[in-house]
């Protein structure tokens, strides 16, 4: 942003800080009215989104407090007890993960800290940088013991060493970073595995996206009929998609309006609304 002069550009044209999410997940609502005025009402230098943890060690960073810094602490990086430690609900009832804040890489930044941080002014003495972390790849190379090296390998275990830069660790940075807690269901739809994967696929994802969708038009009045047997190709693994729902983006942003196309009527899926 710096260099490209983006940052010098929304300044001087007051516009508004630029929301980053990760384009893996299908859920994301981006540049969620909701949460710009969240973190703008607050006067905050970051915000990020989170959700509940599905499970002690389900392989997501979480928010937590590091030497009284805020910080996303890789999964990687927690041991089992502290991925198992839990605290009183603030209602109450029941014991809730300490640290299952789980960080979904959707976050907001002011200007004057992009600015800052680009121009090297936090830190101690102006030091602040991000830096790297070290992440082990299985990624497919040329077998040297064979076919004088032009064989080639797909390796079973990690055989390489990736250097990450992670745009979360501008966070210790921040005077003031506030959190949003959203609901998984409607925000967090993430696609890591291979089609045909039981968890965090284009197939999974899909269907999220059709649940929600379905949620939708249900709460503006519709109603969606029994689906009929799909004829749509295989998922990858053995079975038949779902029928799905799409309701793009262009006829309503998260359900508004829906009414004045939906209310009183019965919908048969698959069905894409545009």
């Amino acid at each position: 942003l710096s260099l490209s002069l983006s940052l010098s550009l929304s300044l001087s044209l007051s516009l508004a800080p630029p929301p980053q999410f990760g384009v893996d997940n299908v859920l994301c609502h981006v540049a969620d009215p909701t949460f710009v005025g969240f973190c703008s009402l607050r006067g905050a230098d970051c915000g990020v989104k989170t959700i509940a943890k599905a499970d002690p060690h389900e392989k997501v960073g979480v928010l937590a407090s590091v030497g009284g810094k805020p910080h996303v602490v890789e999964y990687s990086e927690i041991s089992t007890e502290m991925a198992e430690a839990t605290r009183e609900a603030l209602s109450g009832s029941g014991t809730r993960l300490l640290y299952g804040a789980a960080h979904i890489c959707v976050n907001w930044f002011s200007l004057p800290f992009l600015r800052a941080f680009a121009a090297g002014a936090l830190g101690e003495e102006g030091s602040a940088s991000l830096p790297l972390h070290v992440a082990r790849k299985k990624v497919p190379c040329l077998d040297p013991d064979k076919g004088g090296g032009s064989v080639p390998l797909q390796p079973s275990e990690p055989n390489a060493i990736k250097l990450e830069l992670f745009i979360f660790d501008t966070f210790p940075h921040a005077a003031k970073l506030v959190a949003l807690q959203v609901p998984r269901e409607h925000e967090f739809a993430p696609v890591k595995n291979a089609p045909g994967a039981a968890s965090d696929s284009p197939d999974t994802a899909c269907a999220a996206f059709s649940r929600l969708c379905v949620d939708r038009l249900v709460a503006a009045g519709g109603t969606v009929k029994a689906p009929r047997p799909c004829v749509a190709a295989n998922s990858g693994n053995g079975s038949r998609p779902r029928p799905l729902l799409e309701i793009s983006p262009l006829v309503s942003y998260a359900g508004e309006g829906l009414e004045e196309r939906v209310a009183g009527r019965e919908f048969e899926l698959p069905q894409h609304l545009c």
